[in-house]
């Protein structure tokens, strides 16, 4: 409980906070376990380039990609962008080369309020097929994420996850989920 007086009126007011990142992951694991992952908490304070978070979790992915269960890796935090774009969204292309191919891997990162960047998607949801379905279409990821368009990327592939507001804002949220393959 925070209690703040305000310049203007002089009237004592009452913060509660009510969510945070840390329940935020809390929440996406126990919905993990529900649904047969066991899920990992990699970190809740996430902060770095967009892409080296896209790599790295691709690189999670790879290393329990045949670790013969159902696993979920959860990241949440607040990435950065330096140029246009959407962070999440620019995660999820980031990690898409680095799971090509894999069959049984799927990447989602999306902003807790429900927007990322200047665009109407709360971020993206890759996996192992879509580089290949990306450049199928004419698009280079690789290139794509250079010049900061993952936005137009992802949707080429409707990989765009897309919400609408969720009326809160507590970080970015990554998953990683690796199925066994059977």
């Amino acid at each position: 409980l925070l209690a703040v007086e305000t310049p203007k009126t002089l009237e004592t007011v009452t913060t509660r906070i009510t969510g945070s990142v840390r329940e935020l992951c809390a929440a996406a694991a126990i919905e993990c376990r529900a649904r047969g992952y066991e899920p990992f908490l990699l970190t809740d304070c996430l902060c770095c380039e967009a892409r080296e978070a896209g790599s790295f979790l691709a690189s999670v992915a790879r290393t329990h990609a045949r670790a013969g269960k159902d696993l979920a890796f959860l990241a949440g935090g607040e990435t950065v962008v330096h140029r246009r774009g959407g962070r999440s969204q620019e995660l999820a292309l980031a990690a898409a080369d680095g799971i090509a191919g894999l069959s049984n891997v799927l990447i989602a990162s999306a902003g807790s309020d429900g927007t990322d960047g200047p665009t109407d998607a709360a971020g993206g949801i890759v996996d192992g097929g879509t580089a290949a379905e990306m450049r199928l279409r004419g698009i280079d990821p690789v290139r794509a994420l250079a010049d900061n368009d993952s936005y137009h990327a992802l949707r080429s592939v409707d990989s765009l996850f897309i919400t609408g507001p969720t009326g809160t804002n507590v970080n970015d949220i990554s998953l990683v989920l690796v199925r066994s393959e059977e």
